[in-house]
């Protein structure tokens, strides 16, 4: 397994949760179905209704794919 680089691959938000960048959804090639903040596949594995809430929420924010 691939070691993590902060600032690249994950970073600590505000309540010191690691959270996985785009970066490192893209190398790993497909959607967890965790909903994952930065997921650029559409939430593709996550069951409805959380799949449509990610999604609204992510348009209302105004992206596509949240960028850090």
């Amino acid at each position: 397994m691939k070691e993590l680089i902060e600032g690249v691959d994950f970073y600590y938000n505000e309540q010191g949760l690691m959270v996985l960048t785009e970066k490192y959804h893209l190398e790993r090639g497909y959607c967890c179905g965790n909903g994952c903040r930065h997921c650029p596949f559409e939430y593709e594995k996550v069951s409805e209704p959380r799949r449509s809430e990610l999604i609204a929420k992510r348009k209302a924010n105004g992206n596509t794919a949240e960028k850090r």
